[in-house]
């Protein structure tokens, strides 16, 4: 029997990584990742997410759902149009989004990735 799982910060596999080099633009921000679901398939992903301050760059290919737990952050696409994202925020970023990502006040949010089978 299939059972409902629940995501909550804290649980899963949790990691910590810098933001990679290549993609720095300000700051050394920190992330950490509690992955908590991954499907049959590979291609749908969950769990928390969180950096402290900084600002990188954003190549998209797969379409993420977040919803902010708590902090700040900015969003600027490759048109300089900004969004400001707070606690309570919930956000769409489609695959083929370019910009960038800063996290202003350390940020935590919720995550569901869709990536399309090849």
């Amino acid at each position: 029997m299939t059972a409902i799982l629940r995501i909550a910060p804290n649980l899963g596999d949790i990691s910590q990584a810098p933001i990679a080099a290549a993609k720095l633009l300000q700051g050394q921000p920190n992330t950490t990742t509690a992955h908590q679901f991954t499907n049959s398939q590979n291609n749908f992903h969950c769990g928390v997410w969180s950096s402290d301050a900084g600002k990188w760059t954003l190549n998209y290919t797969e379409d993420e759902f977040c919803y902010i737990i708590d902090g700040e952050a900015m969003i600027t696409d490759r048109n300089g149009r900004e969004e400001r994202l707070a606690k309570g925020d919930a956000f769409v970023v489609p695959a083929g989004f370019t910009g960038t990502w800063e996290t202003i006040k350390t940020v935590q949010k919720f995550y569901a990735i869709y990536e399309k089978a090849e």
